[in-house]
């Protein structure tokens, strides 16, 4: 795996800093990110997502065009222990799938959605 896996504390600081712009009790769209320099090992672990639910939003190479970003995503509810559960689930499921690392998520609000 490469670098250092994101912590429940970094979870929880990034739970009070979304707070201020995000309605953190909401469904939120949630964006995940998986690193690979073969393109091809990526694509299993993309099948598996897409049949678990999540939505492929791309397979992007970097600027250097070492490495390829698989992106997913899907609309969740999280809290600080869920989010940092799906993460250690994630890094888990990159090492079984033989991809160099889970490179962690992003968050926005759900298009659409707007707020009274």
């Amino acid at each position: 795996m490469k670098g250092l896996p994101i912590t429940l504390s970094q979870v929880e600081d990034l739970f009070a800093r979304m707070g201020e712009e995000l309605d953190v009790e909401e469904e939120l769209l949630w964006g995940y990110f998986f690193t690979d320099a073969d393109k091809k090992k990526l694509a299993p672990l993309r099948d598996e997502l897409v049949r678990s639910g999540y939505r492929e939003v791309g397979l992007y190479q970097t600027d250097d065009e070492k490495t390829y970003f698989l992106h997913v995503e899907k609309v969740e509810r999280h809290t600080p222990a869920s989010l940092d559960e799906r993460n250690r689930h994630f890094y888990a499921f990159a090492d079984r799938f033989g991809v160099e690392s889970y490179d962690g998520m992003d968050v926005g609000a759900v298009e659409g959605d707007d707020e009274d």
